[in-house]
Protein backbone atom coordinates (compact mmCIF):
# COMPACT_ATOMS: atom_id res chain seq x y z
CA UNK A 1 0.00 0.00 0.00
CA UNK A 2 2.79 2.54 1.18
CA UNK A 3 4.78 1.30 -2.43
CA UNK A 4 1.32 2.40 -4.39
CA UNK A 5 0.60 5.74 -2.69
CA UNK A 6 4.14 6.36 -3.27
CA UNK A 7 4.23 5.95 -6.74
CA UNK A 8 0.63 7.85 -7.33
CA UNK A 9 2.14 11.05 -5.63
CA UNK A 10 4.73 10.79 -8.02
CA UNK A 11 3.16 10.37 -11.23
CA UNK A 12 1.05 13.47 -9.82
CA UNK A 13 4.15 15.25 -9.22
CA UNK A 14 5.54 14.27 -12.37
CA UNK A 15 2.51 15.63 -14.28
CA UNK A 16 2.38 18.65 -12.13
CA UNK A 17 6.28 19.06 -13.37
CA UNK A 18 4.99 18.45 -17.36
CA UNK A 19 2.35 21.20 -16.90
CA UNK A 20 4.67 23.71 -15.74
CA UNK A 21 7.38 22.69 -18.64
CA UNK A 22 4.31 23.41 -20.84
CA UNK A 23 3.35 26.84 -20.20
CA UNK A 24 4.94 29.56 -21.52
CA UNK A 25 5.16 33.34 -20.89
CA UNK A 26 4.06 35.71 -23.20
CA UNK A 27 4.55 39.02 -24.14
CA UNK A 28 2.04 40.76 -26.20
CA UNK A 29 2.46 44.11 -27.91
CA UNK A 30 -0.63 45.96 -28.41
CA UNK A 31 -2.74 49.43 -28.88
CA UNK A 32 -3.72 51.50 -26.19
CA UNK A 33 -6.74 53.25 -27.69
CA UNK A 34 -9.97 53.44 -25.60
CA UNK A 35 -10.45 50.32 -23.87
CA UNK A 36 -8.10 48.12 -25.97
CA UNK A 37 -5.82 47.14 -23.25
CA UNK A 38 -8.34 46.55 -20.25
CA UNK A 39 -10.41 44.24 -22.68
CA UNK A 40 -7.59 42.51 -23.42
CA UNK A 41 -6.23 41.86 -19.43
CA UNK A 42 -10.00 40.02 -19.24
CA UNK A 43 -9.11 38.02 -21.75
CA UNK A 44 -5.97 36.98 -20.83
CA UNK A 45 -7.26 36.36 -17.25
CA UNK A 46 -9.34 33.53 -18.88
CA UNK A 47 -6.73 32.35 -21.48
CA UNK A 48 -4.19 32.11 -18.84
CA UNK A 49 -6.47 29.92 -16.39
CA UNK A 50 -7.52 27.77 -19.70
CA UNK A 51 -3.83 27.35 -20.78
CA UNK A 52 -1.25 27.86 -17.82
CA UNK A 53 0.62 30.12 -19.94
CA UNK A 54 1.36 33.83 -19.18
CA UNK A 55 0.59 36.70 -20.88
CA UNK A 56 2.04 40.07 -20.49
CA UNK A 57 1.45 43.03 -22.36
CA UNK A 58 3.55 45.69 -24.01
CA UNK A 59 1.28 48.94 -24.00
CA UNK A 60 1.93 50.76 -27.38
CA UNK A 61 1.06 54.43 -27.99
CA UNK A 62 -2.76 54.79 -29.92
CA UNK A 63 -0.87 56.56 -32.69
CA UNK A 64 -0.37 53.49 -35.30
CA UNK A 65 2.52 55.15 -36.98
CA UNK A 66 4.41 55.17 -33.73
CA UNK A 67 3.77 51.94 -33.28
CA UNK A 68 4.90 50.79 -36.58
CA UNK A 69 8.19 52.45 -36.14
CA UNK A 70 8.77 50.70 -32.76
CA UNK A 71 7.46 47.32 -34.36
CA UNK A 72 10.21 47.64 -37.51
CA UNK A 73 13.00 48.36 -34.90
CA UNK A 74 11.90 45.14 -32.69
CA UNK A 75 11.50 42.74 -35.67
CA UNK A 76 14.83 44.45 -37.35
CA UNK A 77 16.59 43.69 -34.38
CA UNK A 78 15.07 40.43 -33.75
CA UNK A 79 13.83 41.00 -31.03
CA UNK A 80 12.14 38.13 -28.61
CA UNK A 81 11.11 40.00 -26.17
CA UNK A 82 7.34 40.11 -27.99
CA UNK A 83 5.48 36.96 -29.02
CA UNK A 84 2.81 38.17 -30.45
CA UNK A 85 2.12 41.59 -32.07
CA UNK A 86 -1.23 43.56 -32.85
CA UNK A 87 -0.49 44.62 -36.01
CA UNK A 88 -2.43 46.86 -38.65
CA UNK A 89 -4.44 46.00 -42.01
CA UNK A 90 -1.99 47.29 -43.91
CA UNK A 91 1.25 46.09 -42.60
CA UNK A 92 1.15 42.81 -43.92
CA UNK A 93 3.01 43.69 -47.47
CA UNK A 94 5.66 45.20 -45.08
CA UNK A 95 6.40 42.86 -42.13
CA UNK A 96 5.12 39.81 -43.80
CA UNK A 97 8.81 38.68 -43.73
CA UNK A 98 8.92 38.48 -39.88
CA UNK A 99 6.44 37.08 -38.86
CA UNK A 100 5.28 33.21 -38.71
CA UNK A 101 2.92 31.55 -41.56
CA UNK A 102 -0.42 30.89 -39.71
CA UNK A 103 -2.01 29.35 -42.52
CA UNK A 104 -1.82 25.48 -41.43
CA UNK A 105 -2.27 26.57 -37.80
CA UNK A 106 -5.61 28.54 -39.00
CA UNK A 107 -7.10 25.57 -41.33
CA UNK A 108 -9.69 24.65 -39.59
CA UNK A 109 -11.25 28.50 -38.64
CA UNK A 110 -9.78 30.40 -42.04
CA UNK A 111 -13.22 29.46 -43.82
CA UNK A 112 -15.33 31.40 -40.90
CA UNK A 113 -13.65 34.58 -41.55
CA UNK A 114 -14.35 37.32 -44.85
CA UNK A 115 -12.26 35.87 -47.48
CA UNK A 116 -11.40 39.67 -48.28
CA UNK A 117 -9.75 40.15 -45.06
CA UNK A 118 -7.95 37.18 -45.20
CA UNK A 119 -6.61 37.67 -48.53
CA UNK A 120 -5.31 41.72 -47.14
CA UNK A 121 -3.36 39.38 -44.27
CA UNK A 122 -1.86 36.90 -46.97
CA UNK A 123 1.54 37.43 -48.71
CA UNK A 124 2.95 35.24 -51.14
CA UNK A 125 0.64 32.53 -50.33
CA UNK A 126 1.82 33.27 -46.47
CA UNK A 127 -1.01 33.84 -43.99
CA UNK A 128 1.07 36.30 -42.10
CA UNK A 129 -1.48 37.98 -39.54
CA UNK A 130 -4.98 36.52 -37.86
CA UNK A 131 -7.50 38.93 -38.13
CA UNK A 132 -9.47 40.41 -34.94
CA UNK A 133 -11.33 42.86 -36.17
CA UNK A 134 -12.38 45.20 -38.84
CA UNK A 135 -12.47 48.90 -39.29
CA UNK A 136 -13.83 51.13 -41.71
CA UNK A 137 -15.07 55.21 -40.20
CA UNK A 138 -18.38 56.42 -40.08
CA UNK A 139 -19.63 59.87 -39.63
CA UNK A 140 -21.02 60.46 -35.90
CA UNK A 141 -23.60 63.22 -36.10
CA UNK A 142 -25.76 64.63 -32.74
CA UNK A 143 -29.49 63.69 -33.99
CA UNK A 144 -30.57 65.94 -31.03
CA UNK A 145 -28.80 68.64 -32.19
CA UNK A 146 -29.72 68.18 -36.07
CA UNK A 147 -33.58 67.53 -34.67
CA UNK A 148 -33.37 70.80 -32.86
CA UNK A 149 -32.35 72.65 -35.78
CA UNK A 150 -34.19 70.75 -38.28
CA UNK A 151 -31.69 69.60 -40.28
CA UNK A 152 -30.74 66.04 -42.11
CA UNK A 153 -27.65 63.60 -41.97
CA UNK A 154 -25.20 65.56 -44.30
CA UNK A 155 -25.21 63.57 -47.58
CA UNK A 156 -22.60 65.77 -49.04
CA UNK A 157 -18.93 67.57 -47.42
CA UNK A 158 -20.89 70.70 -48.36
CA UNK A 159 -23.90 70.34 -46.88
CA UNK A 160 -21.51 68.73 -43.64
CA UNK A 161 -19.78 72.17 -43.41
CA UNK A 162 -23.16 74.71 -44.00
CA UNK A 163 -25.18 72.34 -40.93
CA UNK A 164 -22.07 72.24 -38.77
CA UNK A 165 -21.47 76.16 -38.80
CA UNK A 166 -25.03 76.71 -38.39
CA UNK A 167 -25.28 74.65 -35.81
CA UNK A 168 -21.91 75.81 -34.20
CA UNK A 169 -23.43 79.60 -34.50
CA UNK A 170 -26.69 79.07 -32.98
CA UNK A 171 -25.72 76.57 -30.04
CA UNK A 172 -22.57 79.18 -29.36
CA UNK A 173 -25.18 81.86 -28.77
CA UNK A 174 -27.32 79.71 -26.42
CA UNK A 175 -24.21 79.78 -24.30
CA UNK A 176 -22.12 76.33 -25.92
CA UNK A 177 -18.86 78.27 -26.23
CA UNK A 178 -16.88 75.87 -26.60
CA UNK A 179 -19.20 74.10 -29.74
CA UNK A 180 -17.42 73.36 -33.07
CA UNK A 181 -19.07 72.10 -36.25
CA UNK A 182 -16.72 68.90 -37.21
CA UNK A 183 -13.95 67.16 -35.80
CA UNK A 184 -11.66 64.82 -37.61
CA UNK A 185 -8.03 63.54 -37.12
CA UNK A 186 -5.94 66.00 -39.28
CA UNK A 187 -2.40 65.27 -37.11
CA UNK A 188 0.49 64.63 -39.28
CA UNK A 189 0.52 60.67 -39.20
CA UNK A 190 -1.24 57.61 -40.84
CA UNK A 191 -5.15 58.74 -39.67
CA UNK A 192 -4.79 61.88 -41.95
CA UNK A 193 -3.81 59.35 -44.77
CA UNK A 194 -7.43 57.87 -43.81
CA UNK A 195 -8.88 60.85 -43.60
CA UNK A 196 -7.63 62.79 -46.54
CA UNK A 197 -7.89 59.22 -48.94
CA UNK A 198 -12.00 59.28 -47.94
CA UNK A 199 -11.79 63.04 -48.55
CA UNK A 200 -10.24 62.37 -52.32
CA UNK A 201 -11.79 59.24 -53.24
CA UNK A 202 -15.70 60.32 -52.41
CA UNK A 203 -14.56 63.56 -54.75
CA UNK A 204 -13.66 61.22 -57.67
CA UNK A 205 -9.56 62.51 -57.00
CA UNK A 206 -8.49 58.45 -57.11
CA UNK A 207 -6.47 56.68 -54.28
CA UNK A 208 -3.14 57.79 -54.08
CA UNK A 209 -1.91 55.08 -56.03
CA UNK A 210 -4.20 52.96 -58.12
CA UNK A 211 -4.00 48.71 -57.86
CA UNK A 212 -1.86 49.17 -61.02
CA UNK A 213 0.72 51.59 -59.79
CA UNK A 214 -0.25 54.46 -61.26
CA UNK A 215 0.51 57.75 -58.87
CA UNK A 216 -2.40 59.13 -59.13
CA UNK A 217 -2.95 61.84 -56.70
CA UNK A 218 -1.69 64.82 -58.64
CA UNK A 219 -5.35 66.06 -59.70
CA UNK A 220 -7.73 68.55 -59.73
CA UNK A 221 -10.50 66.82 -57.88
CA UNK A 222 -8.32 65.58 -55.34
CA UNK A 223 -6.28 69.59 -54.83
CA UNK A 224 -10.22 70.57 -54.39
CA UNK A 225 -10.79 67.92 -51.84
CA UNK A 226 -8.51 69.01 -49.46
CA UNK A 227 -8.71 72.52 -50.35
CA UNK A 228 -11.89 72.59 -49.24
CA UNK A 229 -11.08 70.44 -45.47
CA UNK A 230 -8.47 73.46 -45.30
CA UNK A 231 -11.54 75.96 -45.17
CA UNK A 232 -13.02 73.96 -42.54
CA UNK A 233 -9.42 74.56 -40.16
CA UNK A 234 -10.65 77.14 -37.97
CA UNK A 235 -14.06 77.60 -39.06
CA UNK A 236 -15.91 74.31 -37.97
CA UNK A 237 -12.83 72.98 -36.63
CA UNK A 238 -10.83 73.82 -33.57
CA UNK A 239 -7.60 75.22 -34.95
CA UNK A 240 -6.20 72.21 -32.96
CA UNK A 241 -7.65 69.64 -34.86
CA UNK A 242 -4.26 69.89 -36.91
CA UNK A 243 -2.74 67.94 -33.87
CA UNK A 244 -6.00 65.94 -33.38
CA UNK A 245 -5.73 62.00 -33.45
CA UNK A 246 -8.48 59.74 -32.81
CA UNK A 247 -8.68 60.06 -28.89
CA UNK A 248 -8.44 64.02 -29.04
CA UNK A 249 -11.65 63.90 -31.76
CA UNK A 250 -13.09 61.83 -29.01
CA UNK A 251 -12.42 63.87 -26.59
CA UNK A 252 -14.05 66.99 -27.62
CA UNK A 253 -16.65 64.57 -29.05
CA UNK A 254 -17.62 63.03 -26.26
CA UNK A 255 -17.85 66.06 -23.32
CA UNK A 256 -20.36 67.09 -26.00
CA UNK A 257 -18.31 69.96 -28.24
CA UNK A 258 -18.96 68.89 -31.33
CA UNK A 259 -22.05 68.42 -33.72
CA UNK A 260 -20.29 65.84 -36.24
CA UNK A 261 -17.22 63.81 -35.61
CA UNK A 262 -15.53 61.46 -37.88
CA UNK A 263 -13.96 58.19 -36.13
CA UNK A 264 -13.82 54.54 -36.16
CA UNK A 265 -16.48 52.11 -34.58
CA UNK A 266 -14.71 52.09 -31.11
CA UNK A 267 -15.80 55.40 -30.24
CA UNK A 268 -19.46 54.48 -30.68
CA UNK A 269 -19.93 52.41 -27.45
CA UNK A 270 -17.30 54.88 -25.73
CA UNK A 271 -20.01 57.52 -26.43
CA UNK A 272 -22.58 55.63 -24.99
CA UNK A 273 -20.97 54.99 -21.68
CA UNK A 274 -21.99 56.25 -18.07
CA UNK A 275 -19.39 58.98 -18.32
CA UNK A 276 -20.26 60.37 -21.51
CA UNK A 277 -22.45 64.21 -22.11
CA UNK A 278 -23.63 62.38 -25.67
CA UNK A 279 -24.76 58.98 -24.75
CA UNK A 280 -28.21 58.41 -26.26
CA UNK A 281 -27.63 61.89 -28.09
CA UNK A 282 -25.92 60.42 -31.23
CA UNK A 283 -26.43 58.43 -34.45
CA UNK A 284 -23.92 57.27 -36.95
CA UNK A 285 -23.87 57.26 -40.89
CA UNK A 286 -22.03 57.27 -44.11
CA UNK A 287 -19.20 59.51 -44.87
CA UNK A 288 -20.23 62.39 -46.76
CA UNK A 289 -19.30 62.67 -51.00
CA UNK A 290 -18.36 65.34 -52.66
CA UNK A 291 -21.56 65.12 -55.06
CA UNK A 292 -24.56 63.22 -54.44
CA UNK A 293 -24.60 60.46 -56.57
CA UNK A 294 -20.96 59.77 -55.77
CA UNK A 295 -19.90 56.60 -53.80
CA UNK A 296 -19.08 57.21 -50.03
CA UNK A 297 -15.77 56.42 -49.19
CA UNK A 298 -13.99 54.87 -46.06
CA UNK A 299 -10.94 53.84 -45.39
CA UNK A 300 -10.33 50.15 -44.57
CA UNK A 301 -9.30 49.50 -41.05
CA UNK A 302 -8.41 46.60 -39.02
CA UNK A 303 -6.13 44.92 -36.56
CA UNK A 304 -4.86 41.61 -36.60
CA UNK A 305 -2.35 39.04 -34.56
CA UNK A 306 0.80 38.28 -36.04
CA UNK A 307 3.40 35.80 -34.05
CA UNK A 308 6.97 36.98 -34.48
CA UNK A 309 9.19 34.74 -36.26
CA UNK A 310 12.31 35.25 -33.59
CA UNK A 311 9.51 34.40 -30.49
CA UNK A 312 10.72 31.30 -28.52
CA UNK A 313 7.33 29.75 -27.83
CA UNK A 314 5.45 30.42 -30.99
CA UNK A 315 3.40 27.54 -30.31
CA UNK A 316 2.06 29.27 -27.09
CA UNK A 317 1.52 32.42 -29.15
CA UNK A 318 -0.52 30.38 -32.08
CA UNK A 319 -2.68 29.63 -29.12
CA UNK A 320 -3.21 33.26 -28.41
CA UNK A 321 -3.61 34.33 -31.73
CA UNK A 322 -6.20 31.89 -32.36
CA UNK A 323 -7.84 32.66 -28.92
CA UNK A 324 -8.12 36.07 -28.99
CA UNK A 325 -9.90 35.46 -32.93
CA UNK A 326 -11.83 33.44 -31.75
CA UNK A 327 -16.31 33.52 -32.02
CA UNK A 328 -16.39 33.48 -28.29
CA UNK A 329 -13.85 36.75 -27.99
CA UNK A 330 -15.05 38.41 -31.01
CA UNK A 331 -18.06 38.62 -29.92
CA UNK A 332 -17.05 39.76 -26.59
CA UNK A 333 -14.76 42.73 -28.31
CA UNK A 334 -18.19 43.45 -30.35
CA UNK A 335 -20.41 43.79 -27.22
CA UNK A 336 -18.65 45.00 -25.20
CA UNK A 337 -16.15 47.69 -27.70
CA UNK A 338 -18.45 48.02 -30.76
CA UNK A 339 -15.36 46.35 -32.68
CA UNK A 340 -16.22 44.97 -36.13
CA UNK A 341 -15.58 41.34 -36.31
CA UNK A 342 -14.32 39.52 -38.98
CA UNK A 343 -16.18 36.21 -38.70
CA UNK A 344 -19.50 36.26 -40.63
CA UNK A 345 -21.69 34.64 -38.41
CA UNK A 346 -21.49 37.18 -35.54
CA UNK A 347 -23.50 39.77 -38.13
CA UNK A 348 -26.14 37.71 -37.65
CA UNK A 349 -25.70 36.95 -33.78
CA UNK A 350 -28.62 38.07 -31.45
CA UNK A 351 -26.83 39.51 -28.65
CA UNK A 352 -24.51 41.32 -31.09
CA UNK A 353 -27.04 43.02 -32.82
CA UNK A 354 -29.22 43.76 -29.59
CA UNK A 355 -25.94 45.13 -27.57
CA UNK A 356 -25.07 47.27 -31.14
CA UNK A 357 -27.59 48.09 -32.91
CA UNK A 358 -25.71 49.53 -35.58
CA UNK A 359 -23.36 47.15 -36.08
CA UNK A 360 -25.37 45.20 -38.61
CA UNK A 361 -25.70 48.26 -40.32
CA UNK A 362 -22.47 48.75 -40.56
CA UNK A 363 -21.40 46.08 -42.26
CA UNK A 364 -21.36 47.42 -45.89
CA UNK A 365 -20.07 50.29 -45.07
CA UNK A 366 -16.83 48.02 -44.30
CA UNK A 367 -17.31 45.94 -47.51
CA UNK A 368 -16.94 49.37 -49.56
CA UNK A 369 -14.51 50.49 -47.85
CA UNK A 370 -11.23 51.68 -49.83
CA UNK A 371 -8.11 50.18 -49.35
CA UNK A 372 -4.74 52.17 -48.68
CA UNK A 373 -2.44 50.65 -51.45
CA UNK A 374 -0.41 48.98 -49.03
CA UNK A 375 -0.56 46.12 -50.97
CA UNK A 376 0.62 47.93 -54.14
CA UNK A 377 3.40 49.99 -52.43
CA UNK A 378 4.21 46.65 -50.49
CA UNK A 379 7.32 47.58 -48.64
CA UNK A 380 7.12 51.29 -49.91
CA UNK A 381 3.72 51.90 -48.34
CA UNK A 382 5.19 53.44 -45.15
CA UNK A 383 6.98 56.34 -47.02
CA UNK A 384 4.22 56.73 -49.43
CA UNK A 385 1.67 57.10 -46.52
CA UNK A 386 4.24 59.69 -44.58
CA UNK A 387 5.09 61.80 -47.83
CA UNK A 388 0.88 62.04 -48.47
CA UNK A 389 -0.18 63.06 -45.00
CA UNK A 390 2.95 65.42 -44.81
CA UNK A 391 1.15 67.37 -48.17
CA UNK A 392 -2.24 67.33 -46.96
CA UNK A 393 -0.76 68.34 -43.39
CA UNK A 394 1.00 71.25 -44.76
CA UNK A 395 -1.96 71.73 -46.79
CA UNK A 396 -3.58 72.21 -43.91
CA UNK A 397 -1.43 74.28 -41.82
CA UNK A 398 -1.79 77.38 -44.67
CA UNK A 399 2.06 75.93 -46.28
CA UNK A 400 1.11 76.14 -49.88
CA UNK A 401 -2.33 75.33 -51.76
CA UNK A 402 -3.38 71.67 -52.40
CA UNK A 403 -2.16 71.55 -56.20
CA UNK A 404 1.35 72.82 -55.51
CA UNK A 405 1.83 70.39 -52.54
CA UNK A 406 0.08 67.33 -54.31
CA UNK A 407 2.42 68.19 -57.73
CA UNK A 408 5.26 67.68 -55.15
CA UNK A 409 4.06 64.75 -53.73
CA UNK A 410 4.00 63.37 -57.06
CA UNK A 411 7.43 64.20 -58.20
CA UNK A 412 8.54 62.69 -54.57
CA UNK A 413 6.44 59.55 -55.25
CA UNK A 414 7.73 59.09 -58.64
CA UNK A 415 11.39 58.81 -57.03
CA UNK A 416 10.35 56.74 -54.77
CA UNK A 417 8.86 54.29 -57.56
CA UNK A 418 11.68 53.99 -59.19
CA UNK A 419 11.44 51.11 -61.57
CA UNK A 420 8.89 49.40 -59.85
CA UNK A 421 6.86 49.32 -55.98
Amino acid sequence: MKYRLMAAVSAVSMICTLNLAAAAELSFAASSTGNNLEFFRKQFAVFEEKTGHKVNIVSMPSSSSEQFSQYRLWLAAGNKDVDVYQTDVIWAPQLADQFVDLKEAAKDVVEQFFPSIIASQTVNDRLVALPMYTDAPALYYRKDLLEKYGKQPPETWDELAETAKEIQEKERAAGQKDMWGFVFQGNSYEGLTCNALEWVKSSGGGQIVEPDGTISINNEKAAAAIDRAKDWVGTISPPGVLAYQEEESRGVWQTGNAVFMRNWPYAYSLGNGADSAVKGKFDVTTLPVAAVGDKPSSALGGWNLAVSKYSDEQQAAIELVKFLASKDVQKARAIELSNLPTLVALYDDKDVAAAQPFMPEWKPIFQDAVPRPSATAKVKYNEVSSKFWTAVHNTLSGNGTAAENLELLEADLTTLKGDNW
